[in-house]
């Protein structure tokens, strides 16, 4: 069985329809947070994911804008949140409201967190991918750092799939991965979409300019 990863969408609609457009053929897809926050179009992203019943967990921006709680974020992480609330209506809102922290897929044997299986906000970088994270499970999904990463042990697969829509490992290109969960392989991904086009939208709103720009730099 083939398993198509996302994370940290974050509003980026171009480079979500880019991954979605780019990815092979895949048995499912799965998503490990973040739907939004930071870019643009944070409706429309909601949009997509529901309407391809993705299996979701909460990210700290999707509780964020569910719960218009924003402390210990920055200027940006703010501003994005802010703006998600203006744009989303109350079902989108209660949408992300219900997402769990943790879910269970493919019978029980993939588990989708956001930050760490014991803390959802705990920025989980790959120097502390190891056995240890894994439970029962043969592939354990984070998000959360936006840097792409995976490590396979005898007991199953640690992954981080990136970032679609904000990537901070210095590419800019959109990251997504593949797993075969049948023979234990993991294809990372990178595509490149229209940063130009979220530039100008940023623009558009009151968002940081900031927003956009950093994309160019994958930070």
């Amino acid at each position: 069985m083939k398993l198509g990863v996302i994370s940290d969408i974050h509003g980026n609609l171009p480079a979500l329809e880019t991954v979605l457009e780019d990815m092979p053929s895949v048995d499912g897809l799965v998503c490990a947070g973040d739907v939004v926050g930071y870019n643009p179009w944070p409706a429309e992203c909601v949009e997509i994911v529901r309407e391809r019943e993705i299996p979701t967990v909460q990210g700290n921006h999707d509780r964020a804008v569910a719960s218009d709680d924003v402390a210990g974020f920055n200027g940006m992480a703010k501003a994005g949140v802010d703006y998600a609330r203006e744009q989303l209506d109350a079902d989108a809102i209660d949408w992300l409201d219900a997402l769990p922290v943790e879910r269970h897929v493919v019978d029980d044997r993939v588990k989708i967190v956001h930050g760490h299986p014991d803390d959802p906000d705990h920025y989980t970088y790959p120097r502390e991918f190891a056995a240890g994270l894994l439970d029962e499970e043969e592939l354990l999904i984070m998000g959360h750092t936006h840097v792409q990463h995976h490590a396979v042990f005898g007991d199953g697969i640690v992954l981080n799939p990136g970032s679609v829509g904000q990537p901070r490992d210095r590419d800019p290109d959109a990251a997504y991965a593949v797993v075969d969960l049948d023979d234990q392989s993991v294809e990372e991904h990178r595509v490149s979409y229209d940063i130009d086009r979220v530039v100008d939208a940023v623009a558009g709103t009151d968002l940081p300019s900031e927003i956009g720009e950093r994309l160019r730099e994958g930070r």
